[in-house]
């Protein structure tokens, strides 16, 4: 052999010596995952169904009769063929492990032993459920109102509820912890000093989500998040079919409530700076307080339901979108169909009118799960704002008092 082409030919064999070796995989699952009816939480729920419904409700964090609807309702979106290599993961089997991660928020390394399923399936199928689960459940149970008899309907149950004319929600945003994605540097960091994404929402006098919008990194200012929102460009530009004066009470504006992150606006009440309040803007930031808390309530149930939000949620952002919309439509569905279970009175804040108290919900016990938004300024107040706001404070001081506001505020 020429020396020249025997040199290359030795190069070539030291060369594909150096490479590394494939691992070759001999299996292509683990054996206990073949055998998923028998290994998982599968059996267990059959006992706990039959015997201890209690139990069995606890674990799904709803009753059977809702499981099975939710099913049905799911099936068609997530449901898989069987293969020549495998059986396919059935349907409710994909929703209970759905269920559990967000109801306990345990990671998908521990959960794999109590649904049967690999980390790396179940990491494809809880966003792709998550996904269905919203899909399916939204036009049903969180209908954003779209002509004006459906927005006086919300306004009536404030009215009912809150003593609160004229109001179409209670608005409000969080920060929801989540792992920074890989390559995201800052982009998601925000003040407080950890990643974040940011969860706005309305919630009707029901505490039910009437809008989410999730997706904005934790970095952006808070008192512009509500900006961005769909819901916000339509407000400004009208586009809401809100009431007119002539169809609310009183011929005021109708408006949305909010705390001190948010801009005043002439659809939108906040309560005035502590600092120099007369006895007349206490009693308007108490009513103010006591319809917007439904907001605050809501978002407390949603994270003691749903104990993902108690962790920093490890995916991508939009899987995580996927996992914070399917939670969200969740809980109105369980408000709806569950109520007395998912909501008992001692979850939410109470009155004690005579003693002039709030009493707290069980949901503030221990640490917060979502993060506040930070308080905003007032900057480029409209007058047209301030004189919809002071048009409020005369009424809750007159023809709108309520008899013990004088003992709360």
């Amino acid at each position: 052999m020429d020396p020249d082409k025997r040199k290359a030919f030795a190069a070539l064999v030291i060369c594909e010596a150096m490479k590394p070796k494939k691992r070759k995989k001999s299996f292509w699952a683990k054996e206990w995952y073949k055998n998923r009816d028998t290994y998982s939480h599968i059996t267990l729920l059959k006992e706990l169904k039959e015997n201890n419904p209690d139990d069995y409700k606890n674990y799904l964090r709803m009753s059977d009769d809702v499981f099975q609807d939710l099913l049905v309702a799911v099936t068609p979106f997530i449901e898989k063929k069987d293969t020549v290599m495998r059986k396919a993961i059935s349907p409710e089997q994909r929703l209970i492990a759905t269920l559990r991660f967000v109801a306990t928020g345990r990671s998908l390394e521990d959960l794999k032993y109590s649904t049967a399923v690999s980390p790396q399936c179940l990491g494809v199928i809880i966003p792709e459920t998550c996904r269905a689960i919203w899909h399916a459940l939204r036009d049903k149970y969180m209908k954003f109102p779209s002509t004006q008899e459906e927005w006086l309907a919300v306004a009536a149950d404030f009215e009912g509820y809150w003593n609160f004319p004229n109001c179409g929600g209670a608005i409000d945003g969080k920060h929801i912890r989540i792992t920074c994605p890989s390559k995201g540097g800052s982009y998601y960091y925000n003040y407080k000093g950890f990643n974040s994404l940011i969860l706005m929402a309305i919630v009707n006098a029901n505490y039910e989500f009437i809008m989410v919008d999730v997706g904005k990194n934790g970095r952006m200012s808070d008192s512009g998040v509500i900006q961005t929102t769909t819901f916000y460009q339509k407000l400004h530009q009208k586009e809401l079919n809100l009431p007119t004066t002539d169809m609310t009470k009183e011929g005021f504006n109708f408006v949305f409530v909010g705390d001190d992150a948010f801009a005043l606006h002439e659809h939108l009440l906040k309560p005035f700076p502590q600092k120099g309040m007369t006895p007349q803007m206490r009693i308007f930031n108490y009513r103010v307080s006591r319809a917007r808390r439904v907001v605050e309530n809501a978002f407390g149930i949603l994270a003691n339901r749903f104990r993902i939000f108690h962790t920093a949620i490890n995916m991508t952002a939009d899987k995580i979108e996927d996992v914070v919309m399917a939670c969200c439509v969740l809980h109105n569905l369980l408000r709806m169909n569950n109520k007395a279970a998912y909501t008992p009175p001692v979850m939410v804040d109470r009155e004690d009118i005579e003693g002039g108290n709030i009493i707290p919900g069980v949901w503030r016990e221990g640490n917060a799960a979502l993060v506040p938004l930070q308080v905003g300024q007032n900057r480029n107040v409209s007058s047209g704002a301030k004189e919809n706001r002071d048009k409020y404070v005369a009424y809750f001081n007159s023809t709108g008092a309520v008899p013990w506001q004088n003992n709360m505020a």
